[in-house]
């Protein structure tokens, strides 16, 4: 029995498919079904239903997945204990972050952390903040700067870097501009430009409107927070961000909107148990992000 076929065996248990479980573990789909097949073989019993689309666990999958998964913590753990007593620091970093991505001192921090560590292999996703959380918590990412809607998530560490309101931005000749503040309720006589559902600030927008049984007049979503601000300054409609996104963008006036009842937050979030690599680049991150 062999680790690798345990943490194979764990990614496949987590994502309930064997593909998605290939690209977690960065491996092919087939090898990931050979080791897991071994595994079965070992133990004399079948892990998984594949009868259906997805990979159910079997009565004896369901039964050794804690015992795979303590193993698995174990191992790490003993590299973990060795690398730091031995003052050792090594690896591969996967850090994940939101679309369209400009918070600058994350990109400070990451290249202090390669200056004192340069043997640790660093790799950067893009994603919506739904799927990065998702990722963290099954293992596809180490750490990840996230958007979030009130609250951190649950069994996550976190280090909270912002917690904002919402802003229109709205072209300096319109209407809107030459008002102090806008509430959720007025914003419906507008036609409004803002992030894909997925992301922090979408999931605070939604709640707003929701929370007071109101329809936005929703004219587009884009990935990015420059690709928002440049569609409202085009005519497509008043874009929505948050604060230090509308700072960006000092051609377009900004207005606070009131009567949103979440906050919308920025965050690093990591699982609790925590590699002797991403132990180091913490401290990088937060004295970055202060």
């Amino acid at each position: 029995m062999e680790l690798r076929q345990l943490e194979y065996f764990a990614a496949v248990a987590d994502e309930a498919n064997f593909t998605r479980a290939a690209a977690r573990v960065r491996i092919s789909q087939s090898g990931v079904s050979a080791q897991v097949k071994a595994l079965e073989k070992e133990l004399g019993a079948e892990l998984f239903d594949r009868s259906g689309r997805t990979a159910r666990l079997t009565e004896a999958g369901r039964e050794a997945l804690p015992y795979a998964k303590a193993a698995l913590d174990a191992a790490a753990g003993l590299r973990q204990t060795v690398d730091q007593v031995q003052g050792l620091v090594r690896g591969h970093l996967t850090i994940g972050m939101v679309i369209g991505c400009e918070v600058k001192p994350l990109f400070a921090a990451l290249a202090a952390f390669h200056r004192a560590h340069p043997a640790i292999e660093l790799e950067l996703a893009e994603d919506n903040s739904d799927q990065l959380v998702t990722g963290v918590r099954v293992s596809l990412y180490d750490i990840a700067l996230v958007g979030l809607a009130g609250d951190a998530p649950e069994h996550l560490a976190s280090h909270v870097i912002a917690r904002e309101g919402l802003i229109a931005l709205a072209p300096p000749d319109s209407e809107l501009a030459g008002r102090d503040a806008v509430s959720v309720e007025e914003l419906t006589a507008y036609p409004l430009v803002t992030l894909p559902e997925g992301t922090g600030i979408r999931a605070v927008f939604d709640e707003a409107f929701l929370s007071q049984g109101l329809i936005p007049d929703l004219a587009l979503a884009a990935s990015a927070p420059g690709a928002v601000a440049s569609l409202a300054a085009r005519g497509f409609g008043v874009a929505v961000l948050s604060e230090s996104m509308a700072a960006d963008f000092p051609d377009l006036k900004a207005v606070p909107i009131t009567g949103v009842p979440i906050a919308a937050l920025l965050a690093l979030v990591w699982r609790p148990r925590v590699s002797a690599a991403l132990e180091a680049l913490l401290p990088h991150l937060k004295a970055a992000f202060g």
